[in-house]
């Protein structure tokens, strides 16, 4: 696999960004929230002492800080390089390899998968999420696979097979799995990358993908983190136990919260984000008296932000759910590419920084 010089990749055009903008995710249901809660579970408030407001648990409830641990994004100093895989069916697929300046030389890195929402490419979620920034302040290896479109030669806006979603990669049955399993094996044979600590992370139809990837290929993915996605497989049965991290905005409505039919094009009619999250911590085995480590406050309070944490799971995983109230289905804390673009999928929420939580969790939760 060729390795260039660091380079910085283009906006997508105009005609992307509106055609991302639309299928990253699906809605205009009224946003609902399951009334049962699974036993094992701690409700917290992000402004509020946890003690005050949290409905009563067997653990006393603790603050969150979606930041724990992790440094904020630099300037990216390292190199960037293209992949081309040849899959078993015959497609030639395409990803974005960043490694970052920082890294030590010799020294297993972290490997994060970051996969792009419906209609979306890998440089397009690159630009969006800042990973590569956060990357190079962080120490860790960041990989971005492509899509497939929909066009005869595999070209045009990119979808992923997530099960129920999206686009020609769910109707024609693209084996999306196997080829992030050929991704990770490519890049680990080329960098140092430490086995245990392999995660994904995803938007809207990426974020599908990602619980996919929970499900099937737990093999490999230690933790998954996604905004604005939904279990799309009928049956999730890890091998492993995946610790799981799900950020959801109130005001979704092209994946809303609560299910439903979105805005955009896929017609899709989205399972419950609360769902996908049950699902997983029945399948980590999370424990029905949980004793979850305190961390800090948050600093500042955020009383939009509220997070719901399954702990302790099997081998040492979590399972958490953060709901924004008021966020939309815009990648948070990060400009949109365009005017466009956020007056299809709303303005971004600016109170919190997706990719930096994603990964503050993800880094916390490598394999036991």
């Amino acid at each position: 696999m060729p390795r260039g010089s660091p380079r910085s990749f283009p906006r997508p055009v105009a005609l992307l960004v509106l055609l991302t903008a639309l299928l990253s995710g699906c809605g205009g249901a009224s946003p609902t929230r399951s009334a049962r809660r699974p036993a094992g579970e701690t409700t917290t408030t992000a402004s509020i002492p946890a003690a005050t407001t949290a409905p009563p648990t067997t653990a006393a409830p603790v603050p969150y800080a979606p930041y724990a641990g992790t440094n904020a994004a630099v300037a990216p100093a390292g190199q960037t390089s293209e992949g081309r895989i040849t899959t078993p069916d015959g497609r030639t697929r395409h990803y974005r390899l960043y490694v970052p300046a920082s890294l030590t030389p010799g020294r297993p890195a972290p490997l994060l998968v970051a996969l792009h929402g419906g209609l979306g490419t890998s440089a397009q979620f690159a630009t969006n999420s800042g990973f590569d920034g956060l990357a190079e302040s962080n120490g860790f290896v960041v990989v971005y696979p492509d899509g497939i479109g929909a066009l005869p030669n595999g070209g045009g806006p990119q979808t992923w097979n997530g099960g129920y979603c999206c686009g020609a990669a769910a109707r024609q049955g693209v084996d999306d799995v196997r080829f992030v399993r050929a991704v990770i094996d490519t890049v680990t044979a080329e960098v140092p990358v430490d086995p245990a600590r392999i995660y994904a992370a995803g938007h809207s139809n990426g974020a599908i993908l990602a619980y996919r990837l929970a499900c099937e290929l737990s093999d490999r993915i230690a933790a998954i983190g996604v905004q604005a996605g939904s279990l799309g497989v009928d049956t999730c049965t890890p091998a492993r136990p995946v610790s799981v991290f799900h950020l959801h905005g109130t005001a979704d409505t092209n994946h809303p919260i609560g299910g439903g039919a979105g805005t955009g094009v896929s017609g899709v009619v989205f399972r419950p984000a609360r769902a996908a999250v049950e699902a997983l911590a029945t399948a980590d085995g999370c424990a029905t008296s949980p004793a979850p480590a305190p961390v800090a406050a948050v600093d500042p309070p955020n009383p939009d932000v509220q997070a719901t944490t399954w702990s302790p799971c099997a081998d040492a995983t979590a399972v958490r759910f953060v709901v924004v109230t008021g966020a939309t289905h815009a990648w948070m804390g990060h400009p949109s590419v365009s005017a466009a673009a956020a007056s299809l999928v709303g303005e971004p929420y600016t109170g919190l920084d997706a990719s930096r939580a994603i990964w503050s969790f993800l880094a916390a939760h490598p394999r036991r």
